[in-house]
């Protein structure tokens, strides 16, 4: 941080900042200058998993584009520093919320909210690629299939005991994939509680945790966005439970709309396929935080809880993949 210039005192302070499940993140404060550094676990890992060189790396690409991020500051891979590879990033003051139902709020408030969400992630699926240096950013097409095998995989090799729902969409998702292709940046985790809004306005000022960002099919990154619709906010995030009008909060297919208006894409056709696809990857994620509580490398205290909700999501999932296939 000396050397870059990034600190004016002597003392630095990191603390340990919440809510992320897997890269360790801290703010730093360096006299009155802050920062956020984010680090890979330490331990075993996954392969493939935890990839914060990616992370910089797109944000980075990113910073002159419609989309939204913190500023990146350095990269290190020399793990004598601080025993990990670890960025530095600006910090941002803002608002991060996690109830998506958004409490407190007026319904102009939670409408203007859902439509700056909206407005974000199809500037994402607008971003060529190759114009940001991110051409090489992952390989181009058949997302699907190599997404499938990734966390079918992941899964099969775990240690964890596995339902009935889980094991029938690894079975079922590669056999239905629809037909067609296309390929964009996504973000991969792209929910409200990525998102940094300014503290007053409904305005996203940074998309943050870019772990799982690749090149892929921006149908699969924006269904994911939109798996909350189908989750009740007892099990998980979700609003598949709430009185939306009520709320102001715009149904699925008035936000799917929104979104094909905004890019040209009308994923209507296979969204239940799409559906099923993202619970089944959702379920796969919160199995990973399970093993790695289970090997002593989780980075948050509730990963075990939070691992639990799998099975629920896998079993959303294989409703959806009966409905496709009805």
């Amino acid at each position: 941080m000396e050397t870059l210039g990034l600190a004016d005192a002597d003392t630095v302070v990191v603390t340990p900042l919440t809510g992320g499940q897997s890269n360790p993140t801290f703010r730093v404060q360096a006299g009155q200058r802050q920062y956020v550094l984010r680090t890979k676990p330490g331990g075993k890992l996954l392969p493939g998993a935890h990839a914060i060189d990616r992370e910089y790396k797109v944000m980075n690409a990113l910073r002159d584009s419609a989309v939204p991020v913190p500023h990146m500051l350095e990269y290190c891979d020399d793990v004598s520093i601080i025993g990990t590879s670890f960025y530095l990033m600006e910090w941002l003051e803002g608002r991060v919320m996690i109830d998506q139902s958004l409490p407190g709020m007026d319904k102009s408030e939670r409408a203007q909210i859902y439509a700056e969400m909206n407005r974000v992630i199809a500037a994402l699926h607008t971003v060529d690629p190759a114009a940001v240096g991110l051409a090489d950013f992952g390989k181009p097409g058949n997302y699907f299939a190599r997404q499938i095998s990734r966390w079918s995989r992941q899964c099969l090799d775990s240690s964890l005991p596995m339902g009935d729902a889980m094991r029938q969409l690894i079975e079922w998702l590669p056999q239905h994939i629809p037909a067609g292709d296309e390929t964009t940046v996504v973000h991969g985790d792209f929910r409200l509680d990525n998102l940094m809004f300014h503290p007053t306005e409904a305005r996203v000022i940074g998309v943050l945790d870019w772990e799982l960002s690749t090149l892929g099919h921006p149908l699969a990154d924006f269904s994911y966005h939109c798996m909350s619709w189908h989750i009740p906010s007892t099990l998980w995030r979700g609003i598949a439970d709430c009185d939306l009008a009520a709320l102001g909060i715009p149904s699925e297919h008035d936000y799917v709309q929104t979104y094909a208006r905004a890019t040209g894409r009308d994923p209507a056709e296979h969204w239940d396929f799409y559906m099923a696809y993202n619970l089944f990857r959702m379920a796969a994620i919160l199995r990973g935080i399970g093993q790695r509580a289970l090997d002593g490398t989780a980075a948050a205290d509730d990963a075990v809880e939070t691992a639990a909700k799998a099975d629920p999501l896998a079993e959303i999932g294989w409703a959806c993949a009966q409905r496709y296939r009805k």
